[in-house]
């Protein structure tokens, strides 16, 4: 029997609101052109968030009891954690699982219930220089999708927690092809998508379209716009994503594509709640750059309607 359909939302209320310390510049667990932990905090409850991604592992307090005394100081909580790791490269499964195996203790211990993973760069962030082949072979993405549905499984039985893969430029998760590649070879109880607009705008892919497609498989959102400018310099010069950055490819609402109110629209007729965490990559930047393009982007976006702070349910 027919169903009537869902009456239209005027707010995204199905998705959460958070931010990341990748927005204020910080790309590593420590490095000279990056701000103190502290001042990072305290900014971005200035800046009018509540959620944090945790970020590179050891940038803030990896001290359990110590990492919550600062965040609760502060009125924040953690949308989830951030880890790195090569699931194509079997030797280096060990190493992996040690990283992420740290990073889903901090994470649980803080009461998250996501784990970002990002596939390492084959191009190094500082000097652009290759390190591997930009593609894949057939072996290694079959071993992929294995290696993500193993680690999956693992951090919903040890941890409770979900394993969202995140498409990064210069990694092997970056085009359009990649991501809808990387979905069909895993199984979506174990292995969904971290949908990043901008990485997605970057490797020439549609937002839109994944969310309309592979809805289900969406399960933790990071929204940033990138500059069409610098992209066709990208493409015309073969930049690496580290001069990308410096050129100013992460740009700040409304500027850049894709349109966040586009993606809001889209994120909000899905049936699931979602954390939507802010990024936009600044490394490196001046110590005062972050915090006003903090609050202008988080006015920008509750004006797209996306204005909660509601944890969402962990229903993917």
């Amino acid at each position: 029997m027919a169903t009537a359909p869902s009456p239209l939302r005027t707010t995204a209320g199905n998705l959460c609101l958070g931010s990341a310390p990748d927005s204020w510049g910080v790309w590593f667990p420590e490095d000279e052109h990056q701000v103190a932990y502290t001042r990072f905090l305290d900014e971005l409850a200035a800046a009018g968030y509540q959620w944090l991604e945790l970020g590179p592992y050891g940038y803030l307090p990896t001290d359990p009891p110590r990492l919550k005394a600062e965040l609760d100081a502060r009125g924040l909580r953690v949308s989830g954690g951030t880890a790195f790791g090569a699931l194509h490269r079997p030797g280096a499964w060990d190493e992996t699982l040690a990283h992420v195996r740290d990073v889903a203790e901090l994470t649980a211990a803080a009461g998250a219930h996501h784990l970002v993973l990002i596939p390492p760069m084959f191009r190094d962030e500082k000097t652009g220089d290759y390190t591997e082949p930009p593609e894949l072979t057939a072996e290694q993405w079959a071993g992929f999708g294995r290696s993500a549905d193993r680690l999956g499984k693992l951090l919903l039985d040890e941890y409770g927690i979900r394993l969202v893969i995140h498409p990064h430029a210069d990694s092997h998760i970056q085009t359009q092809p990649e991501i809808e590649r990387l979905l069909n070879e895993s199984d979506s109880r174990y292995t969904n998508l971290c949908l990043d607009t901008g990485h997605v705008a970057y490797g020439g892919g549609d937002n839109l379209d994944l969310i309309r497609r592979f809805g289900e498989r969406v399960g933790y959102v990071h929204i940033k716009q990138m500059d069409p400018t610098v992209l066709a310099q990208v493409a015309a010069e073969n930049l690496s994503f580290g001069e990308a950055v410096k050129r100013g490819v992460c740009v700040s609402p409304p500027a850049g594509v894709p349109n966040p109110a586009d993606v809001v629209a889209e994120l909000t007729a899905l049936d699931a709640e979602l954390f939507v965490i802010v990024e936009q990559d600044l490394y490196p930047c001046a110590p005062d750059v972050p915090l006003p393009i903090a609050v202008s982007t988080r006015e920008h976006l509750a004006g797209c309607g996306l204005t909660g702070t509601r944890r969402p349910t962990l229903d993917r």
